[in-house]
């Protein structure tokens, strides 16, 4: 089992930037995909951004330029978010797929205010 904390939400004025954590229980090397989720009010949760064991990242369109996804080869994955938009409202999630099994975290609020 591995439990997932995530950290670094808050409230930041548009044009910002925070960075997010993503705390695991344990060493979570052996991780086949790493994501963040989100999910904005009245809307469903969406794929923002990917990385592989390899390195290899991707992002939604929304947010490619502006985000950045990164983990410490051990027990942590970041989120670097930079020029935030009003849009970018939403819980984070964390969500790390190891040997066919889902962990997600349990979210951390960002609103960003225009």
């Amino acid at each position: 089992q591995v439990q997932l904390v995530e950290s670094g939400g808050g409230l930041v004025q548009a044009g910002g930037s925070l960075r997010l954590s993503c705390a695991a229980s344990r060493s979570i090397f052996s991780f086949n995909v790493m994501c963040w989720y989100r999910q904005a009010p009245g809307k469903q949760r969406e794929l923002v951004a990917v990385i592989s064991r390899g390195g290899h990242t991707n992002y939604a369109d929304a947010v490619k330029g502006r985000f950045t996804i990164s983990d410490d080869n051990d027990k942590t994955v970041y989120r670097q978010m930079n020029s935030l938009k009003a849009e970018d409202t939403a819980v984070y999630y964390c969500n790390v797929l190891i040997a066919n099994t889902n962990y997600w975290g349990k979210g951390t609020l960002v609103t960003v205010s225009s």
